[in-house]
């Protein structure tokens, strides 16, 4: 919300600049201009002033709230599968450990790691089996889409896992 905020105050800048822009200049054959300042005086006796336009922050990416959908099928734990909302910044949504998970991908993210990340191709894996469980989450990480899916068939998939919990459930005993 924030961000839209932001751009529709942008637009809405740019516009204003771009009226006054096209409006001095045309004021009339009359008008006396002054490069100087900026300034025309009107025979009719009002006075019009160009304004320069005015550069506003654009929010960064990092600033947007995080926003995700994970989806749980198969965790063998109860109350654990299912559809959940997370935001973070401020922490929210239907997670049951919004704050904790939150905290989570602040951390990963101050360790520029990309937890969202697959198993790089041709990495050797342990054919340790850690269940049926498997995720998918959706929305939005430091300003970039995310569609990621998650399970537990090998020893990578199931660090990978391991390294999103709690926005995965754990599945430990």
């Amino acid at each position: 919300m924030p961000r839209r905020l932001a751009l529709i105050a942008a637009a809405s800048v740019a516009a204003s600049a771009a009226l006054l822009g096209a409006v001095a200049p045309a004021a009339s054959a009359d008008a006396s201009a002054r490069a100087d300042t900026g300034t025309f005086t009107e025979s009719a006796g009002f006075t019009l002033t160009r304004l320069a336009p005015v550069p506003l922050p654009l929010p960064r990416a990092e600033d947007a709230p995080d926003e995700f959908t994970v989806t749980v099928a198969d965790s063998g734990l109860r109350g654990a599968d299912g559809t959940y909302r997370l935001k973070c910044r401020p922490a929210g949504g239907t997670h049951q450990q919004a704050r904790a998970a939150c905290d989570r991908l602040a951390q990963l993210a101050s360790e520029k790691k990309d937890p969202f990340a697959p198993v790089a191709k041709g990495t050797q894996c342990t054919m340790l089996y850690g269940g049926d469980a498997t995720a998918r989450i959706t929305g939005t990480w430091q300003g970039r889409a995310v569609d990621a899916t998650f399970n537990r068939k090998n020893g990578c998939e199931i660090a990978r896992w391991q390294t999103l919990e709690p926005v995965l459930p754990s599945t430990r005993a």
